[in-house]
């Protein structure tokens, strides 16, 4: 029997903002090939008032049912119909606080505040705005009318085809229909917005609220550029008549890409040049870039299940890098993208509570802190390692051959697969059917024997492995670069596919060093499993042989070993004394990372070492780069200055505190500070003055127009070190800070090594409050506290989760992952 499919959606929606409620009407245009008697859509918190089929010219009533346990609407048809038909549904519904759905915000202007409303539909909160077909595979045209307050402005997926009084200090505003797309890419939003349009692609707009729209130049410029790379890339024009960059105070998530109408938050898109760092700035290109992206891949080709999200995700993620590396060459791009994806996968990876990047889907796949790091950082990283493997020209032309085939439809891995089979001769669908379908990642285990190199492979895991592990046997197509260095300095490059358990290479007879996954493109570790071979490349790090990138990758292999039990912590700091010299971004901020991570876990005598360690390091590379950012250094250099002040301070360096003391004092007399090292002075004022701080960051918070500011005020709250302080603070967190910020001051709480003593028992005190939070927001309290604070109570967490567990499902994912995170902290701090 044909299914049902929807054709068009003709939809009229009148909010009111007083009330926060809305009435809405749907007229949804459907086809199926067979008779039916009855459809069922999804919805979920709508009160429907009426349904109407239309039969021969005439509006007849149907019989319709709600389950909001299922979140369906059934409507049962006086008579059975088949090919087009037309219902008619008439209902109402809440404006929520919920940040899903159709929810409201706000903005205050000179006292004043205003209300606004938008949708957030991803993945499957379109039926909390209208009755539908709410899955991605069911596509279709959407002609959306807006009923507003006259002085406001309606915004959609489409242009503006006509506004026209209504009446009654109202307007009727009404847009273009959409291409064929999914719900969740649909938008309508109304309230008191400012735009500003790109001078050299008038299709391109941006807005803000009133008085920020001064602060939209930067992200306008970069969404144009963002523009023009995918339409050449991918050699697809862009289908829709306008652009729109849209700055919404309260919003759950970075961004969202509905076709035509892309949704930020406000520091994702606002740029201030006194108040935005460079790390600000980068992340801001990053965020536009990543849902233009999507404007290809999600909108014009969908996945046809949720598990497939990683067809929109993973590819976003690495092109979206791709864009900035284009115009930013000098960024550095590749190195940040091991630092911020490569890395947070393989540390999320390498857990038993993982799955693979194609999730099971079905009706729902949530994207939560469990999930996000796979489909989206693991996802782009696999990318970047095929692009590796069949060179940029070989990737280029398999993303144009996939988009053509399948604009305004919905897509499944297999069709990428296809589409690469037909450019390129290597069996990229093996190799990428194994890392999309399979969870987890391998280690490379390596001996030398002569002029034998014995490769092994065996999944990686930081606890032991068992016999009930599915995976313990599994094999992975890894592409393997590796380069060799002999006594004379020549160099030497081996590319190979290691689809087996075990390989033998040969090398040449004056090998006197060798590094495996040259570049550090590849997802798996390298375990040398003899000194020998890590004392000369320990060599080839302190004289800079190496690149930055494979600097990084040993130490950061070292120390997951270290985590797995392989290694020990000593071993690992005595490593480091081949990076002595080092100041570059990539090894350095992976250096302090890990000792930061190292000295929140371990105690006395050890936590003592890693403190020796960290000062010493960290007290050579400021000596080196200093602490004012210069315009004219790179921009790595002055990220790495921000994001290694607070630990070095925290480290007990001494010109780290008096720095920070003396910059935060001109921070509360209201000096001038540069943006780059603004919340590092934030954070070590915290640290050093924690009550003068805490009253300032109140003032602040009230007075400040930069969510960017606000956002790093609140971070630095996790780092007040007096206990009655930091209690107050969270109290004021928790009543004071709007909700989509209010998991900011908790999460750092977990990189404060005074708080991690006392938090646990005020996240259980405060348990029902968290749970208030936007769910991916709770998860992110939960992921950051419980594997630092539960360390020493680690019987009593486990049984309060059990208990939890048992009488609630959210977050369930998360906590699993924090536990098993907890327990491999234990384990590292008793080795």
């Amino acid at each position: 029997m044909g299914q049902t499919v929807p054709i068009n959606y003709r939809l009229c929606i009148r909010p009111d903002l007083n009330n926060f409620i809305f009435e809405g009407n749907v007229e949804l245009t459907a086809n199926t090939p067979d008779p039916v008697s009855e459809i069922t859509l999804n919805l979920l918190e709508l009160t429907v008032r009426r349904c109407d089929i239309d039969l021969e010219g005439a509006s007849v009533s149907c019989a319709f049912s709600m389950d909001p346990q299922k979140e369906t609407l059934r409507i049962v048809f006086p008579r059975a119909v088949s090919g087009d038909f037309r219902l008619k549904i008439n209902y109402t519904g809440h404006i929520n606080d919920k940040m899903a759905g159709f929810y409201r915000s706000s903005h205050t202007v000179d006292g004043t505040t205003n209300p606004l409303a938008v949708t957030q539909f991803e993945e499957s909160a379109a039926r909390m705005a209208f009755p539908c077909l709410d899955h991605p595979r069911f596509k279709a045209t959407f002609d959306v009318t807006m009923i507003v307050d006259k002085q406001l402005t309606a915004i959609s997926n489409g242009d503006i085809l006509s506004e026209t009084a209504e009446g009654k200090g109202k307007k009727r505003v009404v847009f273009e229909t959409t291409p064929k797309m999914s719900t969740y890419l649909l938008f309508f939003g109304v309230g008191d917005f400012e735009w500003i349009t790109d001078e050299k692609d008038r299709r391109v707009r941006a807005a803000a609220m009133p008085g920020a729209a001064g602060h939209l130049e930067m992200g306008i410029d970069f969404g144009r550029k963002s523009l023009e790379f995918c339409e050449a890339y991918f050699a697809v024009p862009y289908p829709m008549s306008k652009l729109d960059l849209i700055a919404v105070p309260d919003f759950a998530f970075g961004a969202m890409e509905n076709w035509g109408a892309v949704v930020f938050r406000e520091n994702l898109l606002l740029f201030d040049s006194e108040k935005t760092s460079q790390a600000g700035k980068e992340r801001i290109c990053e965020v536009i870039a990543h849902e233009i992206v999507h404007q290809w891949f999600g909108n014009l080709v969908s996945p046809s299940d949720w598990k497939y999200l990683w067809l929109n995700e993973s590819f976003a993620t690495f092109l979206a890098n791709r864009i900035l590396d284009h115009y930013c060459p000098d960024w550095d791009v590749w190195d940040q993208f091991l630092f911020t994806q490569t890395s947070v996968a393989m540390v999320r990876d390498a857990l038993f509570e993982t799955t693979a990047i194609e999730i099971p889907g079905g009706e729902h796949v949530v994207i939560n802190v469990a999930t996000a790091p796979i489909i989206y950082n693991k996802g782009g990283s696999i990318l970047n390692q095929m692009r590796g493997y069949i060179g940029e020209e070989g990737f280029q032309k398999g993303l144009t051959n996939y988009l053509a085939s399948h604009a305004y439809d919905c897509a499944e891995s297999r069709h990428l697969w296809e589409a690469y089979a037909d450019v390129t001769d290597k069996p990229v669908a093996q190799m990428m059917k194994s890392w999309v379908e399979q969870p987890g990642f391998p280690v490379i285990t390596v001996k030398q024997n002569g002029t034998e190199l014995i490769l092994g492979q065996e999944r990686f895991t930081y606890l032991p492995t068992t016999e009930e592990d599915s995976l313990s046997s599994a094999v992975w197509p890894v592409p393997l670069i590796m380069e060799t260095f002999s006594e004379a300095g020549a160099s030497n490059r081996f590319d190979i596919l290691m689809d087996k358990k075990d390989a033998i290479l040969h090398v040449g007879p004056d090998v006197s060093a060798l590094k495996i996954n040259s570049g550090q493109s590849g997802f798996y570790r390298v375990h040398y499993t003899s000194m020998e071979m890590l004392e000369a490349l320990g060599k080839r790090v302190a004289d800079k042989t190496l690149s930055a990138a494979d600097r990084w990758g040993l130490q950061e292999d070292l120390f997951a070993f270290v985590r797995g039990g392989r290694s020990t912590l000593g071993q690992y700091l005595d490593f480091l004394s081949s990076y002595e010299d080092e100041d570059d971004f990539l090894p350095i901020n992976g250096i302090s990372g890990n000792l930061h991570l190292s000295y929140l876990i371990t105690d006395g005598a050890q936590r003592d070492q890693v403190r020796g360690v960290g000062k010493r390091m960290l007290e050579a590379v400021l000596r080196k780069i200093g602490f004012t950012p210069d315009d004219r250094e790179s921009n790595t250099t002055r990220m790495l200055r921000d994001a290694i002040l607070f630990r070095a301070a925290m480290f007990g360096v001494d010109s780290a505190q008096s720095w920070g003391r003396e910059t935060f004092q001109n921070l509360l007399t209201g000096s001038e500070t540069h943006p780059d090292i603004q919340k590092s002075a934030m954070q070590i004022g915290a640290w050093l003055s924690p009550g003068t701080a805490f009253d300032w960051f109140r003032e602040r918070l009230n007075t400040s127009d930069s969510e960017h500011e606000r956002m790093n005020i609140l971070t630095a709250i996790g780092y007040l070190s007096e206990e009655a302080v930091m209690q107050e603070a969270l109290d004021y967190t928790l009543t004071h800070v709007p909700q989509r910020n209010r998991h900011l001051p908790i999460v750092s709480c977990a990189e404060n090594p005074l708080a991690t003593r006392y938090i646990w028992d005020w996240m259980v005190s405060n348990m029902s409050d968290l749970e208030k939070l936007h769910p991916i927001l709770f998860e992110r309290v939960v992921d950051a506290l419980l594997p630092v604070c539960g360390l020493g109570r680690e019987e009593s967490v486990r049984n309060y989760f059990e208990d939890y567990l048992k009488q609630k499902k959210s977050g369930r994912e998360t906590i699993l992952i924090a536990l098993e995170f907890l327990k491999i902290n234990e384990r590292m701090r008793k080795n």
